[in-house]
């Protein structure tokens, strides 16, 4: 018998072992794949939808109707909405976990029942908390981190996966005991998971105290501004710590870095870390507090925030100005409210010489500013002769008021609105700037001859 020549795309691609492999995988699916155990629990999984489309929404209307007067508003109202929303896919979870209970009870296959279970959960944990939270960013941080779990849970990859993580590991040195210690990258991916969790947990809680805070009557501004500064930096730090705690790091660890992160506080982070004290200087020693009408560097303004870094501004433009904590600690500041409220203000103006009676002037003077409703009666307005100069005698109008946080330059203005009517009223001039100028003599006519 004559032997057929091998063709030449065997010497490129090795066909036979392809063929064995394919015929393999082909023998593989028939048997694990494409067989009776494996139909029926697809065939009960389709089956499960049937009644999880008819009873959650039925479900779904007997408990908004049994809760509607109940929970009316807040974050138990939000998660009730979310359920609502959910009753469905939590029904089709619950006919699923049924299923998967009656077929361990027959002792039969569950592996699709399970993978069905396992991708439900995480789809609606994921909806969860695109629901509660209502965050884009933490509903992508769910669907990357709980999806991909999910699916090598399914295909039984998992425990492999987190023993390579934790194979991956830097040695830090060693224990009191001489024990080695090390940090593998999957307590660094578990410590990021617990520290999101508790760090989302620590600023809600953070968010609902600084409101009671706010709320609270007993409690001044400058204290509450404090304590939610506090706060604000400790919950974090205690979140992370816990976070640490959770994944079994040793703390003593920390010593390692302590010179490395001294460094770089001392350099790159110099001017933050002096803010962040600033702020703090500030609200201990009551130099200023939200709701306080200050002025800074000729700009007059209202506090209406402290933050870690910056103070909140508002001034009568309307606009904020962020000005660093320690530009108030460096330059200083106005603050018109800090002790007393009532604060003095000036008015100066200046009158003709031709004007005889000056102490009439003072008298119309202090009438006038008298008739503006936000000068304080408690405190007498003072006028005073301040010097006669080059075009009127001056003087300077002292008035009270009890309310700087409403604007200054427009009390001002009432003032002097009031005294021009009265100044006027009485025929006293007030003089517009001018020069005499008295020429003793002249010199004498040139002689026109001179020119020729």
């Amino acid at each position: 018998m004559t032997q057929q020549p091998e063709s030449a795309l065997s010497d490129i691609v090795p066909v036979d072992e392809i063929r064995t492999r394919a015929e393999a995988l082909l023998d593989w699916v028939q048997v694990s794949v494409l067989n009776v155990d494996n139909a029926v629990q697809l065939g009960l999984i389709l089956a499960a939808f049937v009644p999880a489309l008819l009873f959650g929404p039925r479900l779904r209307h007997l408990v908004h109707e049994a809760t509607k007067t109940r929970i009316k508003s807040g974050l138990w109202r939000r998660l009730l909405t979310a359920a609502l929303a959910l009753m469905t896919p939590l029904a089709l979870y619950l006919v699923l976990t049924m299923i998967r209970v009656g077929l361990g009870a027959l002792d039969r296959p569950v592996a699709i029942v399970s993978a069905a279970i396992s991708l439900m959960s995480a789809w609606l944990l994921i909806r969860a908390v695109t629901l509660v939270i209502r965050s884009q960013f933490w509903s992508r941080l769910a669907f990357y981190i709980i999806w991909p779990i999910a699916a090598l849970d399914v295909f039984g990859l998992l425990d492999d996966v987190i023993a390579q993580l934790e194979a991956l590991s830097i040695p830090l040195g060693e224990t009191s005991e001489g024990e080695p210690v090390s940090l593998s990258l999957f307590d660094v991916l578990r410590t990021m998971i617990y520290f999101g969790l508790l760090f989302s947990i620590a600023s809600f809680a953070g968010r609902t105290l600084d409101k009671q805070l706010q709320k609270s009557d007993e409690i001044s501004p400058a204290l509450s501004a404090l304590i939610s500064k506090v706060l604000g930096v400790l919950l974090p730090i205690l979140a992370l710590l816990i976070a640490l705690q959770m994944t079994g790091f040793n703390l003593a660890t920390l010593a390692i870095f302590s010179g490395a992160v001294g460094i770089g506080v001392g350099l790159g982070l110099q001017k933050t870390v002096s803010n962040f004290a600033a702020g703090f200087t500030l609200l201990a020693d009551k130099s200023i507090k939200p709701g306080d009408a200050i002025e800074v560097d000729g700009q007059f303004g209202w506090v209406t925030g402290m933050q870690a870094r910056y103070v909140s501004i508002r001034t009568r433009d309307g606009t904020e100005m962020l000005l660093p904590n320690d530009h108030f600690i460096n330059n200083g500041v106005t603050n018109w409210s800090k002790s007393d409220h009532i604060v003095r203000m000036h008015a100066p103006f200046g009158v003709s010489y031709n004007t005889r009676d000056l102490k009439a002037v003072q008298t119309l003077a202090i009438e006038a500013a008298k008739t503006v409703n936000r000068v304080v009666s408690e405190r007498e307005p003072v006028c005073n002769v301040m010097e006669f100069g080059d075009s009127s005698v001056n003087f300077d109008l002292r008035f009270w008021i009890s309310d700087p946080q409403n604007g200054q330059a427009n009390v001002r203005s009432d003032v002097y609105l009031a005294l021009w009517e009265r100044l006027h009223e009485e025929g006293v001039e007030i003089p517009f700037p001018q020069m005499d100028l008295h020429v003793k003599a002249l010199p004498d006519r040139a002689d026109p001859s001179d020119d020729a």
